[in-house]
């Protein structure tokens, strides 16, 4: 669905944050009930009153909305796109599901999630308004649009990029990522976060400035 692109599983602005503190983070569904549980107190008004004044708003796409719940209602950028994200999904919670969908994905790979954080915090050092939404078979990165996508394998991490005619070497090669849209054209096999290197951010620089 169109909309899906739309939701932020959790928007990794962790930078700051070391490896290991983001791996003992709660799951994205635990923010949101925790969010929405304490909405009415901390804000002095519940979900509906919410729903409804961003239903007021004059700019209805997720990063407007964001953007003015934090300039005009003083929420911070992460719960602002909390309840963007709830507002695109009809008033629901929309990670009820998500976390079910990443565990799946390491059910024959569990071994990959510290390789998996390592790349999650990578991403959200060099792409700081980057997010991840897990989908059946794959996770897709995004900005708005998808810029990225990350297959989990038992022994490694396929990430794809959209790189269009770029020829592939001995680093890049054709995609053969499952899920993703045709377009993401391109991936590199990760086994070791030493390979998180410039390379990568050059890569998906290119791949993002391709889809916006």
């Amino acid at each position: 669905m169109e909309v899906a692109v739309l939701y932020t599983l959790i928007n990794i602005r962790v930078s700051a944050r070391k490896e290991e503190d983001y791996m003992t983070q709660k799951t994205s569904s635990e923010f949101e009930k925790e969010f929405m549980d304490d909405l009415k107190k901390s804000t002095g008004k519940d979900l509906n009153t919410w729903m409804k004044i961003i239903d007021s708003f004059p700019g209805k796409k997720r990063p407007e909305v964001i953007a003015r719940l934090k300039t005009k209602h003083k929420f911070q950028h992460m719960h602002a796109a909390l309840l963007a994200g709830i507002h695109a999904n009809a008033g629901k919670p929309v990670y009820a599901n998500t976390d079910d969908l990443l565990d799946n994905q390491f059910a024959k790979a569990g071994e990959m999630r510290p390789l998996y954080a390592a790349f999650i915090a990578f991403v959200a050092k060099n792409f700081p308004t980057a997010s991840l939404l897990p989908k059946k078979t794959y996770v897709s990165v995004l900005d708005n649009r998808e810029f990225g996508a990350i297959n989990i394998k038992p022994k490694e991490l396929r990430i794809g990029f959209d790189l269009g005619d770029k020829p592939f070497d001995e680093i890049m090669s054709k995609s053969k990522l499952t899920g993703p849209m045709p377009r993401i054209s391109h991936m590199m096999v990760i086994t070791d976060a030493g390979q998180l290197d410039t390379k990568i951010i050059e890569l998906l620089k290119h791949s993002h400035a391709r889809c916006h």
